[in-house]
Parts: structure tokens; sequence; C-alpha cells
């Protein structure tokens, strides 16, 4: 069996959970596609000593989120981060695409830490626990990042502020 096989396995399960979390981490589809590669990349270097890993998916969304920050750190001492358009694939209603249009906008404004939180906590569906273990950070800074998360995008998007109190209490209610 070619040692490969097994890595386009996991990519035929996992390559579109793992885009969808580039892009909502980017705002970019180009931007995504550039930070899923360069992560598969590394992933694909290091494969067979991830056999021993648990879960590959986890070490990829790591990694994705790590090189995400690193990029932002990066591109901020050097140039403003573009901001991306709104997404060019057309939503079920109208309604639906100016909700994810404004909540997009409003992610691309927080800073690289909050917004990973957010992204693994209510889009990627993420316990506090697998937070702050994927961020190697504590839950309190997991809980603490996501509840100024959600204060700036009420600012930010005030006519999102009920969706956000609704994603607040779900959360709460199941840890």
């Amino acid at each position: 069996m070619d040692p490969n096989d097994s890595f386009r396995e996991f990519m035929a399960v996992h390559q579109q959970s793992l885009m969808r979390t580039a892009y909502l981490l980017t705002g970019d589809a180009h931007l995504a596609e550039d930070l899923l590669q360069s992560v598969l990349l590394k992933v694909l270097s290091r494969w067979p000593k991830l056999a021993d890993v648990t879960s590959p998916q986890a070490y990829a969304r790591k990694a994705l989120v790590n090189q995400y920050i690193s990029w932002r750190r990066r591109l901020a001492r050097v140039a403003e981060l573009p901001r991306a358009e709104p997404p060019d694939r057309p939503y079920s209603t109208e309604d639906s695409m100016i909700v994810r249009i404004v909540m997009l906008r409003a992610l691309a404004q927080l800073p690289p830490k909050q917004r990973a939180v957010i992204v693994l906590r209510y889009y990627e569906d993420l316990t506090e626990h697998e937070t702050a273990k994927l961020l190697s950070c504590s839950i309190g800074t997991v809980k603490s990042q996501a509840h100024h998360a959600l204060a700036r995008l009420r600012v930010l998007a005030p006519e999102l502020a009920p969706k956000f109190a609704e994603m607040e209490d779900l959360k709460g209610a199941h840890r």
C-alpha cells in the first residue's frame, strides 16, 4: 500500500471541513485555499509520524489556526490585510446572504485569536475544552476571548445582536 493512500483517504473525508474552517478564518476564498494548501503540505510531510496521533483532523485544524495567526501577524507588520468582498456564490435567500456578508465583515475585524475562538466554538461546534486544547490556552482564555469577541461583534454588527445572544446562550448551556 502506498503511504500516501491513507493521506488521500484523510483528504477525501476532511478536505471540505478544513476548507470551510480556512475560509471562516481568512474571509477570502483565495486566501483560504492558500492557507489550506500550505498547511496540507506540512501535514503531508509529517504524515508518517501522524500515524500515532489519535485525530489527524484535529492536528490539521490546529495547524490551520496556527498558520492563520502567523500570517496575520506577519501581514500586520508589513501591510494591511485585504478584506474579502461578498462571496460570489448565491445563497438560498437574500436575507441569509446579507446576514452572511455582515457576519463575515464583522468577523474580519476581530483580532486573530478572537476570530479563531469564534470560528472553532460556533462554526466548528467545538467544546471549550477542545478549543482550548487546539489553541494551546486555558479554558478561561477561550471563555474570555469568546465573551470579548461576541461583545465586539455586537458593536460591529448591531443588527445581528440577537443572533450573538442566541449563540452565547446555546454554548452556555452546552459547554
